[in-house]
C-alpha cells in the first residue's frame, strides 16, 4: 500500500511537472527587472504597477564602505545598484532611470534583537534576490528575515517573516535620495502612523519641492513604540540618549507627534519563528486623509499573494498588447523588460477620489481621468511618446490633457516637470513635437485651439518672459542662439528649438495657419547658421557671429562641459536636424560625403548610445535608398552590443523609458526618427512575427501583424517590404501606412 501511495504522489508530481512545462510563457514571464540596474542604468526591481503613483523599491546606496555606489559620496540617482549589497530598507515613491537624484524616501526597515536606530549599523547585507513585475524579495543574512514587496497604483505592502524573538520595524524619515530634509509623524494608535515628508530639488533646483503624506499600517501590536530623532545630546525624562546609535535620542514614551530633519519611528515586536507580520503604507500628494483613503479603497481586507497576482496581471496585460514570436529566449526578455521598463513612467497623481496638487500652485484640484506626473520630456519626446500614441493610445491622450491642464494651471507646457513643479532640466522646447506628432497620428481627443496657443506662447514670446525659451530673443532676431558663457549649451538649445518650431509649422499648416506655417519653418532651417566647414561640425556662435576659437569638436566626451554643448561633443549633435535630413547633406556637399561622415561617426566610436541627441543616428543612412543597408547593420549591431540580458543591458541611464523604446521600436522593424513628423523608418525586425492590438477608437484596423522571412539569423539586410501584400518601395513608411497595413513583411537576405 505505502509503495503504491508512493506511485501516486510521483505520477501526480511528474503530471503537474509535465503540464507546468507546456505552459506557454507569457510576456509578463519574460520581465527581468534586474536588467539596468548597473552600468548607470538607474532602473530598480522594485515593486510597482504600470505608470503607477507607488514603487517599493531596495534601498542599497547608502551605509556601507563595502558600497561601490553610494549617495553620499557620488551624484547618485537611483535608490539601488546590483552591484551593492547593503540593504537599509524599501523606499517608497522613486524613479526610474533618471539622471538626477529625488524622491526615495520613507525607508521602510525590519530587525531583530536590542534596538538600533543607526542605518549604517542596522543595515544588513542580504541573498536570494526575487524581482518579478509588482513582486521583489530578499533575505537579509543579518537577522535571519526573509522581506517581500508588491504594490497597488498608490499603495505598497511589505511581508516580513522574522525568526523567533525580538523584532523591530522602523520607518526611516530623515534618510532617501532626495535633496530635501524635514518630516512630521505621529502614531494614531498602536498599529497606524501618519505622516509627511518635504521631496523635490531634482537635479538641486531649489525651487521645485513638494510634500508627500502617507499612511502605515502594520498588523500586529507592538510591545513597545516610539521615536528617535539625531541631534545632540540631550536629558530629559522623555528621552534615552545612546551614543552608539549615531547621536539619535530614542523616545519610548513619547508618541503624539514628532517633526525634524532626520526623524523616525519604531516598533518593537516578540515574534515566533517563521511568523509573518504585514505592513502596508499608502501615499498621496494631496493629504494624509486621501492616503488613508487610498489605501482602504485599492487595499481594503486584500492579502499579499492576491496584490501581488492583481500586480502580475495589469502587467501581462499590457504587455501584451505586443506579441512576439520567433527571436531567442534572451531578445524576447530584452524585448519585454524594455516594454516593462517605458510602461512605469509617466506615474499617474491624482488620487482615488480624483484629487490632485495644481501645477506650479497651491490648489486641490479634481479630475475624472488620469492625471499624470514625471514628464521625462528632453527624453521621452523622441520615441516614448510615439510608441505610446500607437499601442496604448489612451494613455497618450490622457498625458496630453494632462500637459494641456498644465498649461491652464501655470501658463506653461511641461518641460521636465515633476509631481507638479517644473524643474526647467535640460534643454529645448519639448512639449510641441509631443503635441503636434500626437495630432499629426490621428488622436485627437484634447482642445487643438488650446494646445496651438499654448504652443504659440512659448515660441514666440520674450526671452525674459519666456520659461521655455529664455535666449528666445537671440533666436528669434538671428535664428540661432550665441554663447554667452563658456559653458551655456547655447548650440543645444537652439537645436532643440528648430526641431519644436519644425513640428509647429507643420502643425500650422494643418490648422490653416499659412502665416504661421511659413515662419516656424523659417525658423526650423536655421541650424545652417551653425555648420562649420573648417571642422565639417556644428560649431558655437560668438555674439559678435564669429565662430568659437579656439574649437575641439571632441570637447564633450564622457560628459565633460563643451562649449555650445549639453552632454555630449559636436559629433553626436552635428547631425541631430531630422526635420531637414536632405538640406544636412547638402551643406555637408552632398549625398556622398553626407554618408561617409555619417559612417565615420560610427567607424571611429564617436556614436553614444547612452544620451539622446544622436540615438537617431543610425536611421538617417535609409534616407537614401542604396545606403539603408548600412542603417540594418548599424542597428542589428547596437542592439547586440548595447541591450542584453544583464544587469548592465542598456547603454546607460534609461531615461524613464527612452533607451529601452530605442530598442523596442527597432525589434520590431521601424523607429520614429523625427518627432513631431507622422513617419518611421524601417528596420530589420528581430523576431520572425510580431502582432500589435490596435485600439478600434483610434484606428480601423484591429491589429497590425509584422512577419520577417529569413532562413538563418545572418540574414539583416532587407531585401523586399511587402505592405499589406504591396511591396513598398524605399525604407520609410508613413504612420497611415502602417496602421492601415493589417500586415507588413520584411524579406531578408545576406
Amino acid at each position: 500500500m505505502k509503495k503504491l501511495l508512493l506511485l501516486s504522489v510521483f505520477l501526480v508530481s511528474a503530471l503537474h511537472y509535465l503540464g507546468a512545462q507546456d505552459t506557454p510563457k507569457q510576456p509578463v514571464d519574460y520581465v527581468n527587472p534586474f536588467i539596468g540596474t548597473t552600468n548607470f542604468g538607474t532602473t530598480n526591481p522594485g515593486a510597482v504597477r504600470p505608470n503607477g503613483l507607488m514603487s517599493a523599491v531596495p534601498f542599497n546606496v547608502m551605509g556601507s564602505s563595502e558600497n561601490t555606489y553610494d549617495k553620499d559620496a557620488r551624484w547618485w540617482s537611483t535608490p539601488y545598484e546590483y552591484t551593492n549589497n547593503f540593504f537599509t530598507g524599501y523606499s517608497h515613491v522613486n524613479l526610474s532611470g533618471v539622471g538626477c537624484p529625488d524622491l526615495g524616501s520613507l525607508l521602510l526597515m525590519p530587525t531583530t534583537g536590542d534596538l538600533n536606530v543607526d542605518y549604517s549599523q542596522y543595515g544588513s547585507r542580504y541573498t536570494d534576490e526575487q524581482a518579478s513585475p509588482g513582486y521583489y524579495s530578499n533575505v537579509l543574512t543579518k537577522y535571519g528575515i526573509k522581506t517581500e514587496v508588491t504594490a497597488t497604483p498608490r499603495t505598497s505592502m511589505a511581508r516580513f517573516t522574522f525568526p523567533k524573538g525580538k523584532s523591530n520595524i522602523l520607518m526611516n524619515l530623515g534618510e532617501g535620495l532626495t535633496n530635501e530634509s524635514g518630516a512630521t509623524v505621529r502614531f494614531v494608535n498602536d498599529h497606524e502612523i501618519e505622516g509627511s515628508k518635504l521631496l523635490g530639488g531634482f537635479c538641486y533646483v531649489p525651487q521645485a519641492v513638494f510634500p508627500i503624506y502617507f499612511v502605515m499600517r502594520i498588523n500586529k501590536t507592538p510591545e513597545k513604540k516610539g521615536y528617535w530623532k539625531k541631534q545632540r545630546p540631550m536629558t530629559g525624562v522623555e528621552a534615552e540618549w545612546d551614543p552608539d546609535q549615531g547621536k539619535n535620542k530614542i523616545y519610548s514614551r513619547y508618541t503624539k507627534e514628532m517633526s525634524g530633519d532626520d526623524i523616525g519611528t519604531f516598533m518593537t515586536f516578540d515574534t515566533e519563528e517563521g511568523e509573518e507580520v504585514e505592513v502596508q503604507i499608502g501615499v498621496s500628494f494631496v493629504s494624509t486623509e486621501n492616503a488613508r483613503e487610498n489605501l482602504d479603497k485599492e487595499q481594503g481586507d486584500k492579502h499579499f499573494a492576491q496584490i501581488q497576482e492583481e500586480a502580475q496581471n495589469d502587467w501581462n496585460n499590457l504587455l501584451s498588447r505586443i506579441l512576439v514570436e520567433g527571436g531567442t529566449e534572451d531578445e524576447k526578455e530584452v524585448f519585454y523588460t524594455a516594454l516593462y521598463h517605458t510602461l512605469i513612467h509617466p506615474n499617474i497623481l491624482q488620487d482615488v477620489n480624483g484629487q490632485y496638487p495644481a501645477m506650479e500652485g497651491d490648489s486641490i484640484l479634481t479630475t475624472d481621468r488620469n492625471r499624470y506626473t514625471v514628464f521625462s520630456l528632453w527624453d521621452t519626446y523622441r520615441n516614448v511618446h510615439q510608441l505610446l500614441t500607437l499601442v496604448y493610445p489612451e494613455l497618450q491622450m490622457d498625458m496630453v490633457n494632462t500637459m494641456l491642464d498644465m498649461y491652464r494651471e501655470h501658463g506653461w507646457l511641461p518641460k521636465w516637470e515633476l509631481y507638479g513643479r517644473e524643474t526647467l532640466t535640460m534643454e529645448g522646447d519639448p512639449s510641441l513635437p509631443v503635441i503636434a506628432d500626437t495630432w499629426a497620428k490621428g488622436l485627437r481627443d484634447f482642445d487643438i485651439n488650446l494646445a496651438y496657443e499654448a504652443m504659440y506662447k512659448s515660441a514666440t514670446s520674450p526671452g525674459k518672459d519666456n520659461l521655455m525659451r529664455p535666449d528666445n530673443d537671440d533666436y528669434m532676431s538671428k535664428g540661432y542662439v550665441p554663447l554667452t558663457g563658456k559653458y551655456d549649451n547655447s548650440v543645444s538649445h537652439a537645436l532643440e528649438y528648430y526641431i519644436a518650431d519644425y513640428a509647429l509649422s507643420r502643425l500650422a499648416k494643418d490648422l490653416g495657419k499659412k502665416e504661421d506655417e511659413k515662419l516656424f519653418y523659417n525658423r526650423s532651417m536655421g541650424y545652417k547658421n551653425y555648420y562649420d566647414k573648417e571642422y565639417g561640425t556644428f560649431r558655437p556662435i560668438l555674439p559678435d557671429g564669429k565662430f568659437l576659437t579656439p574649437f575641439n569638436p571632441m570637447q564633450g566626451e564622457n560628459f565633460e562641459p563643451s562649449p555650445g554643448f549639453h552632454e555630449g561633443n559636436a559629433w553626436n549633435y552635428t547631425f541631430y536636424v531630422p526635420h531637414d535630413v536632405y538640406g544636412l547633406a547638402k551643406l555637408m556637399g552632398g549625398k556622398k560625403k553626407f554618408v561617409d561622415k555619417l559612417q565615420m561617426v560610427f567607424d571611429k566610436g564617436l556614436y553614444d548610445p547612452a544620451n539622446e541627441p544622436d540615438i537617431a543616428y543610425p536611421h538617417l543612412f535609409s534616407y537614401y535608398n542604396d545606403e539603408a543597408w548600412r542603417t540594418q547593420k548599424e542597428v542589428n549591431r547596437l542592439l547586440k552590443e548595447h541591450f542584453t540580458t544583464k544587469p548592465n543591458g542598456i547603454p546607460g541611464n534609461d531615461d524613464t523609458g527612452t533607451m529601452s523604446t530605442w530598442a523596442i521600436f527597432n525589434m520590431m522593424g521601424f523607429y520614429p526618427d523625427c518627432p513631431g513628423v507622422p513617419e518611421y523608418t524601417l528596420t530589420t525586425p528581430v523576431f520572425d512575427k510580431v502582432t500589435i492590438q490596435l485600439d478600434p477608437k483610434y484606428y480601423k484596423q484591429s491589429e497590425l501583424v509584422i512577419e520577417t522571412d529569413r532562413t538563418n539569423p545572418d540574414q539583416i539586410y532587407i531585401d523586399q517590404t511587402l505592405i499589406g501584400g504591396k511591396k513598398k518601395n524605399g525604407y520609410r513608411i508613413t504612420h497611415d501606412e502602417l496602421i492601415n497595413a493589417g500586415n507588413m513583411k520584411f524579406i531578408l537576405k545576406k
